[in-house]
């Protein structure tokens, strides 16, 4: 609260109410009136002197002892006048009739203001259900000072107190966006955590969801990572109650979606490994695999356990057909020699092969009983969590899994860490079984990932292999909802997912392209739009079995629905059709159904359309597209003329 350097700017105008009682004795002229400055001030003297023995809220405290500074220069300046002696003297100093009740006015102010910092400043244990009030000095900013009482509240008082005040700023921060920067730049965050840490149960939630509001804008949330937002958000995660853990989740969602660069931040502190445990819980049912003997009994139970610390990084392991088979060397000597040594060596290093964990308990590390409790998919103590009700369960699994969406958003190595765990499977089930909001945050999740894969070769490759349990269970869930086609929000994010992910299907694949040629017959032109973009990513030039994929749009019916879209669509759906259909004509420029829908004559009457050239993609790809169509169809197929 306050430091050396609060209590120095104390020190000076306690001295000038000390020199203004003095000079106030030694009055020669307006005696009375400088008695009366003298009482006030001395009464200011002892409040300034409480203040130097308290504990005070700093922020306030120097803008408060700025005023009364200049308050008391100005009274000395006047009680000095009231000491000149001599006729001549007080002939020549002249002092305005309202001096003395303006100076008056002045030290009430003063005293008010103190008075009001020591209030704010002391424990509220006792009083803290009633407000405060707000100085004489705050008339011009009333938000500011009322701000500085609750981040004062936070400091001092009892934790039911603190969770009002928290409240409080929950208020200002959500009207807001400029009482938010106040909240921070008056060094609101620090106290807000700590009621995360230490607070009750509506004390907690209250300073998470101020936390979540005030992170606005980039620089907000740097000061908040700097402050420890990330380890105290981790720490909440792995131990605290699941309506807070929820609230936490949400908070890091929006500090991630505002500032996507602490991303990696909070990545650092486990908090994506948490959030995908708290997605699992009740969500997948934990293996065997994960208990680990504390008593080695075999030389595979050995292997296991020297193999442990390469498991994924996120607690929860890779599906169970993904796990490689141990295979004992048995017959020779020289190979029992071997796995002998092995097996010493991995019994005589196997704690210190473990790093450590900042979220494991160093007495259930090693327990007595000689049994070793199986690791935990939450990467957190769970006890007691099956209790909860399901709404509450429902929106942690929401809120972790909107948290994850925005921490996956462009960030290979976060969505390294997601798919590495069982988290697509968890997704696979929430997308299908889950209540609207987790199917939203789990789709946008799955989408952000999908977006990362497109560009990232070894994320698509590891996370989205054919033979992968979980990505085909994803990919599932995908196509049923795309054959579905109901007009919610999971439609959009699963076709955008299925387009950037085209490079991960084998072309024997064929229940993708049939959904989403379908779709271009639809009456919404946003689907539309989206389904001809996945296409276009299926029958693009960097796509390697683009020529199959085009057979099959050609097979499902596709030509037709793209010439009608080019035609008649709105224009972003248009420049979409027209640059798949140039894919198509470019790659299978032979092919009849294109002759019979007359293919080449929408090109060219494209070609002199000024909105649709312009697009750089359509200016580029629709020449070759039309010569290539122009030298195969002009051998007289048939229907072309």
């Amino acid at each position: 609260m306050m430091g050396d350097g609060v209590k120095q700017i104390l020190a000076k105008p306690i001295q000038l109410a000390d020199q203004i009682t003095k000079l106030a004795d030694d009055a020669h002229s307006f005696r009375a009136e400088c008695q009366e400055l003298k009482a006030k001030t001395e009464r200011l003297a002892g409040l300034l002197r409480q203040a130097a023995r308290a504990e005070l809220y700093e922020r306030p405290t120097r803008r408060i002892m700025d005023d009364t500074e200049q308050v008391l220069d100005k009274a000395l300046a006047l009680v000095s006048k009231c000491r000149a002696n001599g006729i001549m003297k007080r002939l020549f100093t002249i002092i305005p009739a309202g001096a003395f009740r303006k100076m008056s006015i002045g030290l009430d102010n003063s005293i008010g203001d103190v008075s009001w910092l020591l209030r704010v400043s002391a424990s509220g244990d006792d009083d803290g259900d009633m407000h405060l009030g707000l100085p004489p000095i705050a008339q011009n900013e009333p938000i500011l000072f009322l701000i500085w009482e609750q981040i004062a509240t936070l400091h001092t008082s009892s934790l039911d107190a603190r969770a009002d005040a928290a409240a409080s700023l929950v208020s200002l921060a959500r009207d807001n966006e400029r009482y938010g920067k106040l909240i921070i730049e008056e060094d609101g965050v620090g106290p807000l955590l700590r009621l995360v840490k230490e607070g009750r149960l509506e004390g907690q939630e209250n300073a998470a969801r101020a936390i979540g509001l005030l992170g606005r804008d980039p620089e907000s949330v740097e000061q908040m990572i700097l402050a420890g937002v990330c380890s105290v958000f981790a720490k909440v995660l792995k131990e605290g109650p699941m309506k807070v853990q929820a609230m936490v989740a949400w908070a890091v969602s929006e500090l991630t979606a505002n500032h996507p660069k602490s991303q990696d931040a909070f990545a650092q502190n486990n908090v994506v490994r948490l959030l995908v445990g708290h997605l699992a819980f009740e969500t997948v049912q934990e293996h065997s695999k994960y208990t680990i003997p504390s008593k080695v009994t075999s030389i595979h139970s050995v292997v296991m356990a020297n193999n442990a610390p390469n498991l994924p990084t996120i607690d929860s392991a890779l599906d169970s057909s993904e796990q490689p088979m141990v295979r004992h060397p048995i017959g020779s000597q020289a190979n029992k020699n071997q796995m002998h040594n092995f097996v010493q060596s991995t019994m005589a290093n196997r704690n210190c092969n473990h790093p450590p964990n900042p979220f494991t308990n160093n007495h259930t590390a090693h327990p007595t009983n000689g049994r070793q409790p199986p690791i935990s998919l939450a990467g957190a103590s769970i006890k007691g969590r099956e209790f909860e009700d399901p709404a509450t369960k429902a929106y942690m699994k929401a809120m972790a899994a909107r948290a994850l969406w925005h921490l996956a958003r462009g960030n290979s190595a976060v969505c390294k860490s997601i798919t590495e765990s069982k988290a697509l499977l968890c997704f696979a089930v929430l997308l299908e079984k889950g209540e609207d909001e987790v199917q939203y945050n789990s789709a946008m999740a799955l989408m952000e990932i999908a977006r990362v894969a497109e560009v990232d070769a070894d994320l698509r490759r590891s996370a989205f292999k054919p033979t992968s349990p979980a990505a085909r269970a994803v990919v599932d869930q995908f196509v049923r909802i795309i054959e579905k086609a109901d007009y919610n929000d999971l439609l959009v994010p699963c076709i955008v997912s299925v387009g950037c992910l085209s490079r991960t299907f084998r072309a024997t694949e064929t229940r993708i392209i049939g959904p989403l040629v379908r779709l271009l017959d639809e009456r919404e032109g946003f689907v539309m739009r989206e389904a001809a973009i996945a296409l276009t990513k299926f029958a693009c030039t960097e796509n390697y079995l683009h020529l199959d994929h085009c057979k099959a749009i050609i097979h499902a019916g596709g030509v037709k629905s793209l010439v009608q879209l080019v035609y008649f669509g709105e224009q972003v759906v248009q420049i979409a059709a027209l640059i798949l259909l140039s894919y198509i004509a470019l790659h299978v420029p032979d092919s009849e159904a294109l002759a019979q829908a007359e293919v080449l004559t929408v090109l060219e009457w494209s070609s002199k359309q000024a909105y649709m050239v312009q697009d750089a993609e359509v200016d580029t790809l629709l020449p070759e597209a039309k010569g290539r169509l122009e030298l195969y169809q002009s051998r007289g197929s048939r229907g072309y003329h």
